[in-house]
C-alpha cells in the first residue's frame, strides 16, 4: 500500500460551528509524479486507500468530508466506494460538463450524494449545466471584489444551493461573506483564527488561566480548591465529568478536592486547557463542535505522539510537547500576546521558544503540525527530513490516532 498524506480544513456555519471538513489526500508518489497517465488510477488508489486504511470515522468524526473528484473518477465505479454519508463530491466548475457526466452525476444524486461546485467566477453554459444537481457552491472569494462577489451570489441564487466562501483570509472578509448571504465558510481566518485589536480578555478565562497557572505550579490542594469555588459553574462540571467517568463507584463524588484526587493533575490540567478554547457563547459553552477547540486539543495530542517517538521513555518531555499544542492558540482565544502567557505560566525556555519564535525541537514539531493542517506538503517533507526520526506515514498514523483521541473526548464531552 502507498503511503497516504492527509490534511482537512474545517468548514464552518454563520455560528462558526464545526460543520464539515476540506480534505487533502496525496501520496509520495503521486506529489513527485509528472505522468498525466497515472491521474484516474493516482486519485482513485489515494481515495480508496485513504478510506481504507485510515477509516472515515476516525478522520471525520460525525462530520462530512469535501473531496475533490474529477469526471474521470465520476464515470467510475470506484466512486460507489466512498460512503455517500459521510463525502460531498467536489467538482471544479473547469470540468468539461457533458451529458455523461450528467447522467452519472445523477444516479449519484439519486444515490444519496451530495455535490459542490467549485472554481467558480462566473455563471457561464457549462456551470449552468451541472447546477440543477449541485447542493453547495464554493466561492475563491479571494478572486472577486465585493461588488463582484454580491452580483454572483445574487445572480446564482435562481438555484436551490447553498454558498461556501473559501479562502476567507481577514476578519473585514468573513463579514461581508456573512452579509452578502454565505452560510459557510472556509479559510486560514478560521482554521488559524486570527487575534483582533482590541479585544479584551473574557474573565472567565482569565480565571481558568489563573486556575491553570496553579495546577502547573503544584500549589496546594487547597488553593486549588478555593479557586474552584470562586467558579460554581466550572465546579458543577468537574464534578459531573467525574462523576460520568466514576462508573462503578460505591457512591457519588460530591467534593472538589475528591474530584482532583480522582482525576489527577495532569488530567486537571489537560480539561482546564480545553475550556480555554470553548466559545462564550452558552449554547456551545462546552461544545467540541468549537473548531479552535478541536484543532487545539488534536495539536496538543499530535505533539505529544510526535515526542514520544522521539524521545519514549521521557514522559516530562512528552507532557511538555503536549502543551505546547494546546497553547499553541491560546493567544488568540484570549486576545493577549504569547509573552504575558508565557510569563504567567511560567513555562519552561524549551515551550517558550516553540511557542514564540518555532524554534529549538518542540518548536520544529509545531511547525510540522501547523504545516499539515494547511497541507503545505513541501514543508511538510523539509521539516521530516529536519527532525530525522519520522516519515510521511508515521505521521498520517499518529495524526490519526490523534483525531481518533480528540473524537472519543468530544463524544464524551457531548
Amino acid at each position: 500500500m502507498e503511503n497516504i498524506y492527509l490534511a482537512k480544513q474545517p468548514i464552518l456555519d454563520r455560528n462558526k460551528d464545526l460543520v464539515a471538513f476540506e480534505l487533502f489526500f496525496r501520496s509520495q508518489e503521486l506529489e513527485n509524479s509528472a505522468n498525466p497517465e497515472n491521474g484516474l488510477s493516482a486519485t482513485a488508489n489515494v481515495i480508496v486507500n485513504a478510506y481504507g486504511h485510515l477509516g472515515i470515522q476516525n478522520v471525520l468524526g460525525q462530520q462530512r468530508g469535501f473531496i475533490n473528484i474529477n469526471g474521470d473518477l465520476i464515470r467510475s465505479d470506484l466512486i460507489n466506494l466512498l460512503p455517500s454519508k459521510h463525502v460531498v463530491l467536489e467538482i471544479n466548475s473547469s470540468e468539461i460538463i457533458d451529458d455523461e457526466l450528467i447522467a452519472h452525476c445523477t444516479e449519484l444524486k439519486k444515490s444519496g450524494y451530495q455535490f459542490a461546485l467549485t472554481g467558480i467566477t462566473s455563471i457561464n453554459e457549462n456551470v449552468q449545466r451541472i447546477l440543477p444537481l449541485i447542493n453547495i457552491v464554493k466561492i475563491d472569494v479571494s478572486r472577486l471584489s465585493q461588488n463582484e462577489l454580491t452580483e454572483l451570489v445574487k445572480q446564482m441564487k435562481r438555484w436551490p444551493v447553498l454558498f461556501l466562501a473559501e479562502k476567507v483570509e481577514s476578519h473585514d472578509t468573513a463579514n461581508q461573506c456573512m452579509h452578502i448571504g454565505f452560510e459557510m465558510f472556509q479559510g486560514y481566518f478560521y482554521a488559524k483564527p486570527e487575534s483582533i485589536s482590541g479585544k479584551r480578555a473574557d474573565p472567565a478565562k482569565l480565571s481558568l488561566l489563573n486556575l491553570l497557572t496553579l495546577v502547573m505550579s503544584d500549589s496546594d490542594l487547597d488553593e486549588i480548591d478555593k479557586e474552584f469555588k470562586r467558579e460554581p459553574g466550572l465546579s458543577y462540571n468537574l464534578l459531573r465529568m467525574v462523576n460520568s467517568a466514576a462508573v462503578g463507584m460505591p457512591k457519588k463524588v460530591n467534593s472538589i478536592k475528591q474530584s482532583i484526587m480522582l482525576l489527577g493533575r495532569k488530567q486537571l490540567q489537560r480539561w482546564i486547557q480545553l475550556l480555554l478554547y470553548t466559545t462564550e457563547n452558552s449554547k456551545n459553552k462546552e461544545s467540541m463542535d468549537n473548531a479552535l477547540l478541536k484543532t487545539a486539543a488534536a495539536r496538543g495530542k499530535l505533539m505529544e505522539l510526535i515526542a514520544a517517538v522521539e524521545r519514549p521513555h521521557d514522559k516530562n518531555y512528552q507532557e511538555r510537547a503536549f502543551m505546547v499544542g494546546i497553547l499553541s492558540l491560546l493567544d488568540t482565544v484570549l486576545g493577549i500576546e504569547m509573552q504575558q502567557i508565557i510569563d504567567k505560566l511560567s513555562i519552561p525556555e524549551d515551550m517558550s521558544q516553540a511557542l514564540l519564535i518555532r524554534e529549538g525541537r518542540l518548536g520544529l514539531e509545531l511547525q510540522l503540525i501547523e504545516a499539515n493542517e494547511t497541507g503545505e506538503v513541501k514543508t511538510i517533507q523539509s521539516l521530516l527530513k529536519e527532525l530525522d526520526f519520522l516519515n510521511l506515514s508515521e505521521l498520517t498514523n499518529l495524526e490519526l490516532a490523534a483525531l481518533g483521541w480528540v473524537n472519543r473526548i468530544g463524544e464524551a464531552a457531548n
